[in-house]
């Protein structure tokens, strides 16, 4: 085995081990795209920009024919070819909320890896792994702790059934006084007579989602309440 071939086998072996990082982290928080996804594309990435690299120097010019090839040509369309599995993942969730996107990120930045590594840049891609993980871990979890107040809330969607129309304003009124930040509301006439109210609030971040459905849900007038815990 020569030296070439040598040098591939490691890129493709830190490519794999750098992808493996990447995908451990979404698949801790099942995500969509996990630890198999990730390993392909970091892997692949990596194979194509060694083989983009290395063919632009495989064919010699002639008296008659001159060829002049990008080294990276093939890496330059992996990074918008991976846009669309990015793509894939991204929902527009039913509350009119955007899900998936820092998923997609991920993508983006596995193939981003791939390409690092296999055009020979490997500290560059460990460095850049490392701040990924920073990024989506540790950063986020400061903020939580001492960041803006904004950055320490979560949101959740409210959803109450009720029968009086008269109570809608009681039980917004009761959510203010909950301390809760009201960011959207909606309100519906069913056909049966009851009305739905849908309220997007934000509230402290060590605030249980369950204690929230119980506070709402015995206030008079709730018939009936569905909660969802969106950040």
């Amino acid at each position: 085995m020569n030296s070439i071939n040598t040098e591939i086998l490691i890129k493709l072996g830190i490519s794999a081990v750098l992808g493996l990082i990447i995908g451990l982290e979404r698949e801790l928080k099942r995500k969509p795209v996990g630890l198999k996804t990730s390993l392909v594309m970091s892997i692949v990435s990596c194979l194509l920009t060694i083989v983009s690299i290395q063919s632009a120097y495989m064919f010699p010019n002639s008296d008659h024919v001159r060829i002049t090839m990008d080294p990276l040509r093939l890496a330059a369309q992996i990074v918008s070819g991976i846009g669309f599995l990015g793509a894939g993942v991204i929902l527009r969730r039913g509350n009119d909320t955007i899900s998936g996107l820092t998923t997609a990120a991920m993508i983006w930045g596995a193939a981003g890896i791939g390409i690092a590594v296999g055009a020979g840049f490997y500290w560059e891609a460990f460095a850049g792994v490392a701040l990924l993980i920073i990024s989506v871990e540790l950063i986020p979890f400061l903020l939580k702790l001492i960041g803006p107040k904004q950055l320490r809330e979560k949101e959740i969607s409210l959803q109450l059934f009720m029968r009086d129309k008269d109570q809608i304003e009681k039980v917004i009124t009761f959510i203010m006084e909950k301390q809760y930040i009201i960011r959207r509301i909606r309100i519906k006439d069913l056909d049966n007579g009851d009305h739905s109210v849908q309220i997007l609030v934000a509230v402290d971040y060590r605030e249980k989602t369950t204690d929230v459905y119980y506070s709402i849900s015995q206030f008079e007038g709730v018939k009936k309440v569905e909660v969802e815990s969106i950040s």
